[in-house]
């Protein structure tokens, strides 16, 4: 059969099956089994002879939130927030795998910019960190104490105050990709170049390796959580700019409710972040080599599992239910 022929075979039958799903939150969970059911005999057949069409990744992502809605009948209010961060979340990066992608080549990019433009001109970390910053680590690098700056202040009140910014940041990072995601590619461009001409800076004193065994204990998981974020403005801002099969304004409010799901993911590591930040980074001088290497690895290992990795895992599980589903049918 060609592929313009099943889908005009199937269209109504697909259309009204998104309405149920999409409108339609009380469901029954057993009438939406029935459906998944035909709905993967249909992306059976796509994958088979269209694996590569628009058609084939229309029924992959319509299947996908179906699992999800049969998920979320079945009795899970008790366990809601751990079937969030545990499937939720993992599904919704792994459809948004693209977007997160291309956000890290932009941060990537964007880093490269400010490393760049702080080697080549004297008075470009001023412009970007300040003057009293900037002089502030000289005086405590000439004292032997590069770091000194974040000794500053009570562990608690820096902890506080650090996550209550980061987490603003974030949200502004996010809502203002409504704008197109113009505004959020400002925000992460800003971060990025900043963190590039912050990073030169020390490298440019030869204290480089001091800055990093302190500043990446928190850094690890803020810097990546801002990369995130972004993504999630990214995918608000193109749910309006491309509709795609959806009228623009579902395709708004899916990827307005995707994206902010995404966005809320972040906040645990925001405050873990604040947290090391807080009570751990001014130690750091104190503290052995290995174990500052130890903390930067474990929890730039545990972010990057839980947003590159995990994702691919969680998918796998959802197709071997799918294909168990259909066999069973048989």
């Amino acid at each position: 059969m060609r592929e313009a022929a099943f889908i005009r075979q199937n269209k109504e039958k697909w259309i009204d099956f998104e309405t149920k799903l999409l409108g339609n939150s009380k469901t029954n969970p057993d009438d939406l089994s029935k459906l998944y059911i035909h709905l993967m005999n249909d992306l059976a057949y796509a994958q088979t002879f269209y694996p590569k069409s628009k058609t084939t990744f229309y029924l992959n992502n319509l299947a996908a939130k179906t699992y999800l809605k049969i998920y979320r009948n079945k009795k899970i209010e008790k366990n809601r927030l751990i079937h969030f961060f545990k499937t939720e979340v993992p599904l919704l990066v792994h459809q948004y795998r693209k977007y997160l992608a291309f956000t890290f080549i932009l941060f990537f990019a964007f880093v490269a910019i400010g490393v760049i433009s702080a080697r080549n001109d004297d008075g470009f970390v001023r412009l970007i960190l300040g003057d009293y910053y900037v002089n502030l680590t000289l005086e405590n690098i000439e004292k032997g104490d590069p770091m000194a700056i974040y000794k500053s202040g009570s562990t608690w009140g820096s902890h506080i105050g650090i996550t209550i910014h980061n987490l603003q940041v974030g949200i502004y990072n996010y809502v203002l990709g409504i704008f197109a995601g113009v505004g959020t590619l400002f925000i992460l461009f800003k971060n990025s170049i900043m963190l590039g001409a912050f990073q030169y800076f020390f490298y440019q004193h030869g204290v480089f390796l001091e800055s990093v065994r302190s500043i990446w204990i928190h850094g690890a998981m803020e810097i990546f959580a801002i990369v995130i974020e972004a993504m999630a403005g990214f995918v608000l801002g193109a749910s309006f700019l491309f509709p795609g099969t959806y009228s623009r304004i579902i395709s708004f409010k899916i990827g307005a409710i995707n994206s902010l799901k995404i966005l809320i993911s972040t906040f645990p590591f925001t405050i873990a972040a604040g947290f090391l930040e807080g009570y751990i980074t001014r130690l750091s001088g104190a503290m052995p080599n290995w174990i500052s290497v130890f903390i930067i690895i474990s929890t730039l290992s545990i972010i990057s599992f839980y947003y590159i990795i995990y994702p691919f895992i969680v998918k796998r599980k959802l197709t071997q239910y799918a294909e168990t589903t259909q066999k069973t049918q048989f």
